[in-house]
């Protein structure tokens, strides 16, 4: 059975969509933007948005008792990806700081325009063990 997930701790949904899914073994987030779901600020530098939208993933994935090292795989999508760089070093920080047992495989496209107008998404999925 899909249970929807929600957390006050990630941005609302700003369309017909939810912040994750648990299928049981499976969750599956929804594109998390660069949104302080407290303030509703975004970040201007890339680095920061990059942080902030893999808080909100990991508010989320906390929400049903996983952790980060529970993610297996994130899709990346950045609105340069001569951003890629500064991305990457902030994307390997935050999954070592979590102690993430390797990393999850990913994916990063580059993509025209994101909601709000920011630099970047995150979404992920996480398996429960």
């Amino acid at each position: 059975m899909t249970k929807v997930i929600h957390t006050e701790n990630a941005p609302k949904a700003i369309g017909p969509y939810v912040q994750a899914v648990d299928l049981g073994n499976l969750v599956l987030t929804s594109g998390q933007i660069p949104v302080n779901p407290q303030t509703g600020d975004v970040p201007s530098d890339i680095v920061k948005q990059a942080r902030q939208s893999l808080e909100n993933v990991k508010a989320i994935i906390e929400q049903v008792g996983l952790t980060v090292a529970d993610i297996v795989k994130t899709t990346v999508f950045v609105k340069d990806l001569n951003d890629f760089a500064a991305v990457n070093a902030e994307y390997e920080a935050f999954f070592r700081e979590n102690n993430h047992p390797a990393f999850p495989a990913r994916s990063c496209v580059e993509v025209a325009r994101l909601p709000k107008d920011v630099g970047i998404e995150i979404e992920a999925i996480a398996v429960r063990k």
